[in-house]
């Protein structure tokens, strides 16, 4: 498998002001790593049938959990930009990875659900993510994942706190 090169974040390259330490390095870290993670998430699927991109994975995401649910319940669990989920959503459906049924109790809305065909891309790429997450922790013991997952939470937490 060819080296993805990270021509975005310049990995190892020390930033024009010098090294970043504190802070600033644990979120640069963190960013590098999830671009790292979607990179080797999503590559396989790049050669295949059906490339998926991290947003229509999301979205088939949300419909295999949340079947028969509508793109307003999409956009209002995902903030994103209505015109911006219709067009993922009319993708999906074109590729036949998404279906659609008329809502019964309101013929305006239509119901969408994961299609044969998305739920066995959804089980390629959750089969995936299990095996990047395992490279990713190779080494390091439940206490450490533990540890690393608490702290992270409260830097969550940090953030969700006006500021």
């Amino acid at each position: 498998m060819r080296k993805a090169i990270d021509n975005v974040n310049h990995v190892g390259k020390p930033a024009a002001s010098g090294l970043k330490d504190g802070a600033d390095a644990v979120l640069d870290l963190v960013h590098t790593l999830m671009h790292q993670v979607r990179a080797q998430q999503y590559q396989p699927l790049q050669a295949g049938d059906a490339p998926l991109t991290h947003m229509e994975a999301k979205v088939l995401g949300f419909f295999g959990r949340r079947p028969m649910a509508t793109q307003s319940d999409l956009a209002v669990h995902s903030g994103r930009d209505k015109a911006q989920l219709a067009r993922l959503i009319k993708g999906l459906r074109e590729r036949d990875l998404l279906g659609a049924a008329p809502d019964p109790a309101d013929k305006r809305n239509v119901l969408l659900f994961v299609s044969p065909q998305g739920q066995a891309l959804l089980a390629r790429l959750n089969d995936i993510s299990r095996s990047v997450s395992a490279r990713a922790s190779a080494g390091l013991t439940q206490a450490e994942l533990a540890t690393l997952q608490a702290l992270l939470q409260r830097m969550r937490q940090n953030l969700d706190e006006p500021g």
